[in-house]
């Protein structure tokens, strides 16, 4: 074991990181245990960054501890937020009026979301891109909007519980399918290594995806518009997330039934294929949904592009993939 690789380790098990996605080893090492595959391992670790900064700012910011943003290596001050929400995200108050449980659920995702971001990048090094500047004000309201037909308008995820959970709604499944489409990018399979680690962080976002479609299925009759109920919403935002990725079916919403690709009638829980495999995106697919449009470089939730460096920034080599 090299003297950094050990380093590496000792400072991540000394920062109580050594769990789920904590040691993406030799992520800038340019060995790969596979000769036949390009190592293309950090630059697919920081795209995956960019996307855990915007995971991190959204929960942080919805239980008042945005502040922690900047101690796990991000930036508070790049992240737009409603006007009316910025003291709020900052002085532990957040979304007011939570459920207990709601609000339990909501710091262990900000909790595990601060760690993804805290772990990639102690591991990354200097290698690791510096935060982008993140919209979680107007995007959503412009999401919401596409994604209802106009029939939501100024769509604010910080208003209450249940838009919060909406809000929540957009990202996990995303974050699933970006994990699972990487891991046949990914050069370094050995114990702890970044493959291993990346599967690891997968089934952090699993967890996290199967609460929020089972939060909202329980709510799934409740009222969002006069004409839609929160189970509309959430079948809207799951097409909203299929007009941009490509062609094909690759998203559902959280009941089953005509019209919904799950195979089974009742409760969509578990976003699947019919073999009960969970779907994957490549990294052009998650850039359309994050940018909210087909092959461009910037929009959304990400105003100014993603972060890159003159290492491992050159996005074109995994988004062509």
């Amino acid at each position: 074991m090299s003297q950094n690789t050990s380093t590496r380790r000792k400072f991540l098990g000394m920062t109580g990181m050594m769990g789920a996605g904590a040691v993406l080893s030799g992520c800038t090492s340019v060995i790969a245990a596979n000769p036949m595959k390009t190592n293309l391992d950090a630059t697919i670790f920081n795209f995956a960054l960019n996307l855990e900064y915007l995971e991190a700012a959204f929960y942080l910011a919805a239980v008042g501890r945005l502040g922690e943003l900047d101690t796990a290596g991000g930036d508070s001050s790049k992240v737009i937020l409603p006007a009316n929400f910025m003291a709020a995200a900052k002085n532990g108050t957040g979304i007011a009026g939570m459920s207990p449980a709601v609000r339990a659920y909501a710091e262990e995702t900000a909790n595990d979301e601060r760690n993804h971001v805290a772990v990639i990048k102690a591991v990354l090094g200097s290698a690791a891109v510096v935060q982008p500047r993140i919209d979680l004000g107007p995007a959503f309201q412009a999401a919401g909007k596409a994604a209802s037909g106009g029939a939501i308008t100024g769509f604010d995820p910080f208003a209450n519980e249940l838009f919060f959970l909406h809000g929540a709604f957009i990202f996990e499944d995303v974050g699933v399918s970006a994990y699972k489409g990487a891991a046949r990018l990914l050069v370094d399979d050995k114990p702890d290594g970044n493959l291993e680690n990346a599967a690891g962080i997968l089934a952090v976002e699993a967890y996290h995806a199967g609460m929020i479609r089972t939060l909202l299925y329980a709510r799934k009759d409740e009222q969002v518009t006069p004409s839609l109920k929160v189970s509309d919403v959430v079948q809207a935002i799951s097409n909203f997330r299929d007009s941009v990725d490509g062609t094909d079916d690759r998203d559902q919403g959280i009941v089953g039934g005509a019209g919904n690709p799950s195979y089974v009638a009742g409760a969509n829980i578990v976003l699947a294929d019919k073999n009960s495999i969970a779907f994957s995106r490549t990294p052009r697919q998650v850039a359309n949904i994050v940018f909210f449009g087909e092959n461009t470089a910037k929009g959304g939730f990400f105003p100014d592009g993603i972060s890159g460096n003159a290492v491992t920034g050159d996005y074109s080599k995994i988004l062509a993939l």
